[in-house]
């Protein structure tokens, strides 16, 4: 059984897909961009797939959760699917270097709906969705670990 990588792709930068495009390529590994709509994707090759959801809330994250296996490794921003895997033992990280655990996926849970709750009531601050080269180093770095240690086993 090989290691596949799934992508949950609506929100995954740019540069991370093709990181991991590039990767998957260099060590012969299936790849799974998986959204709600078709992803461009410059460098695909043999082992990539873009597989298309319906556009219903969640679609994607369901389809990645009724696939993964536990071998396999998912790169998510959506806490909430992480959380879903990781009760399942699947390897999940963010796409800054996160690998997500039992332990760190319960805190950063309640921070998430914490923030939820401040922005309904008006006090939300404002997002910047910015993707640094320093948080794309952690991704990477993380990911060649975590990678690594799942084709070990």
């Amino acid at each position: 059984m090989q290691t596949v990588i799934w992508v949950d792709a609506d929100s995954c930068p740019r540069l991370v897909r093709t990181y991991l495009l590039d990767y998957s390529a260099k060590l012969n590994l299936k790849i799974n961009f998986v959204a709600n709509k078709n992803i461009p994707c410059e460098n695909a090759h043999e082992n990539f797939s873009m597989i298309v959801t319906d556009k219903e809330n969640q679609a994607a994250d369901n389809y990645i959760f009724d696939n993964v296996l536990e071998k396999d490794i998912v790169i998510t921003r959506d806490i909430l699917l992480a959380e879903r895997l990781v009760e399942r033992n699947i390897a999940v990280i963010n796409d800054r270097g996160k690998r997500w655990t039992s332990e760190n996926i319960k805190e950063r849970k309640s921070e998430r709906d914490f923030s939820l709750e401040l922005t309904m009531i008006g006090l939300g601050g404002k997002k910047y969705n910015t993707y640094s080269k320093k948080e794309f180093a952690e991704f990477a770095n993380c990911f060649d670990r975590e990678i690594h240690a799942l084709l070990k086993k």
